[in-house]
């Protein structure tokens, strides 16, 4: 059919369907730039080499739309669609940023990490991190925030003990992402029950079949890796030293975990994600002016200002760029010099390049062009369980961020599940356990580059250890393949329209 002005189409050619070799195409960008990158560069990639190339991958799908006849207006709507869907995971990733700064200068995380340091034993620290964060992901519904606060001070307290980050880094992803999962709070929770029309109480319960012995499985090889790999030799000495430095640099005292109250409390009330941090976060600041004045006036470094000036400067330093200090003990200083709005930036950068290049191939075609074959060729239920995990994990992977390998799967396959007579739980689950948490496994994908940038820790480091996200995939395939716990209907030849019923877009991109 022609183009008219009300069709997507160049004036006077028609769109034509993406052919198979349309579809590879962007794939094949794809895999040859990034791995070039890794190649050349090793893990710096991820400092903008990744980024670049996913710009490049972006130029690709464009081209090829073109050539299918699509228009430029088009193409550059579909962009804008993809910078409107992350604006929440913008702010959220500069509201982290700037708490991680206050919450240094304050002396809320080093707080966290005296304490810490005074509690939790080497032995038994992966798993209680699990837990730890388990209970608050699940509490609050939000992995990232989860991990950005109380995941980055259980880093700190790793890194102090002599035991390791990257273990310590898939303890918090564990646990953050189980809360996240089984939360009702939660909105990739939600909208996963919204998009197949479940209740999302059916929906938490038909999860945990899965979810619960997902991490019991990482809970077992936390302990095991703590008995096994305990804390490096000398450890407890220099955990004894940066306890003392910590103490000396700052006033600990119970009143400087009050920001992370403040935190927990607003985010029990439902505040936005990105408002609840920055609160949090210009909270740390005045009381980091009240009590640790000494602190906050080294850090500017010019106290002749006064009170008020100082705090100010201090406040907004810490936001903008992070705190430092240089106490000349290389763990302490490792441990505060971070944070800040502008150390999210190559983040930012990351998400924009991955999820414009995913949205640019789902609003094309090519993403479905290559998924319904797949589909047509899954005859049993094993099988077309497999089809969709490996569309969300390959989503993931492709386009970058979670609610691409979430929402997808769920419109693609709905239809296809009720035809089998397949409750829509099932799709519900598998979705979950396939396209939430293998996200923070990708590197380039919008909650992978959120957790490394916020714990500090490289998403290939922690990948092996975030034994929750590897587990649930595996759990819930192989419940397909054995017809455990997959619940059934009256088959239904009526197509279910992909598209009605489907939610807004959430007001944050994970929580």
């Amino acid at each position: 059919m022609a183009s008219t002005p009300d069709t997507p189409g160049r004036p006077g050619r028609p769109v034509r369907p993406p052919s198979l070799l349309d579809a590879l195409l962007p794939l094949g960008a794809l895999v040859i730039l990034i791995g070039g990158a890794l190649v050349l560069f090793g893990l710096d990639a991820l400092d903008g080499p990744i980024q670049v190339a996913l710009v490049l991958c972006c130029m690709v799908a464009a081209l090829i739309a073109l050539k299918n006849g699509n228009s430029l207006p088009a193409i550059q709507r579909a962009e804008q669609s993809a910078l409107s869907s992350i604006s929440s995971a913008i702010f959220i990733l500069l509201a982290v940023g700037a708490l991680i700064g206050t919450w240094n200068m304050s002396g809320t995380i080093p707080t966290l990490v005296y304490y810490g340091l005074q509690v939790l034993s080497p032995g038994w620290y992966y798993a209680a991190t699990a837990l730890i964060c388990g209970v608050i992901a699940m509490s609050i519904g939000s992995s990232w925030t989860t991990a950005g606060t109380i995941g980055v001070g259980l880093v700190g307290v790793a890194i102090m003990l002599g035991v390791s980050p990257a273990i310590t880094a898939g303890a918090v992803i564990s646990g953050a992402y189980l809360g996240d999962k089984l939360s009702p709070l939660s909105e990739t929770t939600v909208l996963t029950a919204q998009l197949v029309k479940v209740d999302t109480y059916r929906h938490i319960r038909q999860q945990a079949w899965t979810s619960v012995p997902a991490f019991g499985i990482a809970v077992v090889v936390f302990v095991v890796l703590g008995l096994a790999r305990g804390p490096q030799p000398g450890a407890a000495q220099t955990a004894s030293v940066d306890l003392h430095e910590l103490g000396e640099i700052f006033h600990i005292t119970p009143l400087n975990l009050l920001p992370l109250v403040l935190l927990g409390f607003l985010s029990i009330k439902r505040v936005p994600a990105s408002i609840a941090l920055l609160s949090s976060a210009l909270f740390a600041g005045v009381l980091g002016a009240i009590l640790q004045y000494r602190i906050v006036a080294g850090f500017v470094g010019d106290p002749s200002g006064g009170l008020v000036v100082v705090s100010l400067k201090g406040i907004w330093s810490a936001m903008a760029t992070g705190f430092e200090k240089n106490s000349g003990v290389s763990d302490v200083d490792q441990l505060l010099s971070r944070g800040g709005m502008d150390s999210m930036l190559p983040t930012l950068w990351l998400i924009i390049g991955a999820v414009t290049f995913g949205t640019l191939l789902e609003e094309f075609g090519l993403i479905s062009r290559l998924i319904d074959p797949i589909l047509h060729a899954a005859r049993g239920t094993g099988r077309l369980y497999l089809t969709v995990a490996g569309s969300g994990i390959g989503l993931n992977i492709v386009a970058g961020d979670q609610y691409i390998a979430l929402v997808l799967p769920a419109r693609l396959f709905r239809s296809e599940f009720a035809r089998r007579g397949l409750a829509p739980t099932n799709l519900s689950r598998l979705a979950a356990d396939c396209g939430t948490v293998t996200s923070p496994l990708v590197p380039w994908n919008s909650c992978g580059a959120f957790m490394g940038a916020v714990l500090g820790v490289a998403v290939p480091r922690y990948l092996p250890f975030a034994v929750f996200c590897l587990a649930s995939p595996l759990l819930t395939v192989l419940y397909g393949f054995t017809g455990f716990r997959i619940n059934r209907i009256e088959a239904t030849a009526e197509p279910v329209d992909p598209v009605a019923g489907q939610p807004p877009e959430p007001a944050a991109p994970d929580s």
